[in-house]
C-alpha cells in the first residue's frame, strides 16, 4: 500500500517559451541544467522534468544535447529523469530518438490538441496565439517510442476532455495500468485554476492513478496547496512559475523547491525520497519491449 502522506515533488528546471531576460536563473546549456537540477534535488525533488535548450536559449529536439543533459545530471545526483516531448510538429522522429537512445524513466506526453495563448492585460493584446495539436496518430507513436523503450508515459492533461480520452489507448493496450497523470491548470485554452478543477481531474482519472498538480504562473502556489490536500504530487520550477510566494523573483529551482518542500511538511505530509518515489510511480514495472519476431524468422534468445 501506498503511504498516502508521501509526496514526490518534481522540479520542471527551464521549459521553452521564458528566456533570461524574464528571470536570470533560467538555465540554457547542460551544465547549468544539471547544476539546477542539483540544487533541485538537494533542496527534495525526486524527479527532474527536462525540455534542452541551444546555448542562446532558443528550444531543440537534438537527441544529442538530451545525452549529454543526461550525463551531466547523472554526475551530480541520482534524481528521476523525465523528458519532454511536447513539440507542435507533426514529425516526433527526434523525440522517438531521444527517448530509445537515452532511456529516461519518464517520458512527458500530452494527451490533447489545445489552443494555448497567453493574454496581456495591460497590452490588451495577445502575448502568443497558437494551436498546440496532439493527434492521436501523434500520440500513438510517442506512445510505441516509450513502451519500446521502457520509458513511463507521464500524462499531461491540460483540460478534462484530455484526461477522459485516454481510454481507446488503454483499449488498444498502448497504455498499461497503474497511470501516471499530470493535471496542468492556468494555461489559457485548458482548464481553470480552480480546487473544482483537480477534483474533477482526480474523479476522470481511473482509479489508483498517481497524479500531481502543475500551476502556471500565479496560481502555482494555490494549486501546489490544493494538490497537497486533495493528496496529489506537486510540481515547481522555473519553467512553470518564476516567483516566489512573496512576489520576489527567484533566483534558482532551488529556492522554489524549498519552498514546496517546506508546503509538503507544513500540511502534515513527507517529502519523497527517489527511492520512494520510485515505487510510488511504479517504475520498476516499465520494461522495455522484447522486440517483434518477422514472420519466418526465430524468436530473439531469452537472456
Amino acid at each position: 500500500m501506498r503511504d498516502p502522506d508521501l509526496c514526490v515533488i518534481t522540479c520542471a528546471v527551464t521549459g521553452v517559451l521564458a528566456n533570461r531576460k524574464q528571470c536570470a536563473g533560467i538555465p540554457y546549456t547542460a551544465v547549468e541544467i544539471a547544476e539546477e537540477t542539483k540544487r533541485a534535488y538537494d533542496a527534495g525533488a525526486s524527479v527532474v522534468h527536462i525540455h534542452a535548450r541551444n546555448p542562446d536559449g532558443s528550444p531543440t529536439f537534438s537527441p544529442q544535447v538530451f545525452a549529454d543533459i543526461k550525463v551531466e545530471i547523472q554526475k551530480r545526483c541520482p534524481i528521476i529523469l523525465n523528458f519532454s516531448t511536447g513539440t507542435i510538429l507533426e514529425d516526433v522522429t527526434d523525440q522517438a530518438t531521444y527517448l530509445k537512445e537515452s532511456r529516461p524513466e519518464i517520458g512527458a506526453l500530452n494527451m490533447g490538441t489545445m489552443n494555448y495563448a497567453k493574454y496581456s492585460e495591460n497590452r490588451k493584446n495577445f502575448v502568443f496565439d497558437m494551436v498546440f495539436p496532439n493527434t492521436y496518430e501523434k500520440i500513438i507513436k510517442l506512445l510505441k517510442a516509450m513502451n519500446e523503450a521502457g520509458v513511463k508515459p507521464e500524462l499531461e492533461c491540460f483540460d478534462t476532455g484530455h484526461t477522459h480520452g485516454i481510454w481507446p489507448l488503454l483499449d488498444m493496450g498502448l497504455l498499461k495500468k497503474p497511470l501516471q497523470f499530470s493535471f496542468i491548470l492556468n494555461v489559457l485554452g485548458g482548464i481553470p485554476p480552480m480546487v473544482e478543477s483537480l477534483q474533477l481531474q482526480t474523479k476522470i482519472m481511473p482509479p489508483g492513478s498517481e497524479w500531481e498538480v502543475i500551476g502556471i504562473s500565479k496560481s502555482g502556489w494555490r494549486m501546489i496547496g490544493t494538490a497537497l490536500v486533495l493528496g496529489g504530487n506537486i510540481r515547481a520550477g522555473l519553467e512553470d512559475n518564476l516567483y516566489l510566494p512573496s512576489g520576489e523573483m527567484a533566483q534558482s529551482n532551488g529556492q522554489l523547491i524549498e519552498v514546496a518542500a517546506r508546503m509538503v511538511r507544513d500540511v502534515g505530509r513527507k517529502v519523497a525520497t527517489v527511492e520512494q518515489a520510485r515505487e510510488i510511480l511504479s517504475l520498476g514495472q516499465f520494461k522495455p519491449e522484447a522486440p517483434q519476431a518477422t514472420a519466418g524468422s526465430p524468436a530473439p534468445a531469452q537472456a
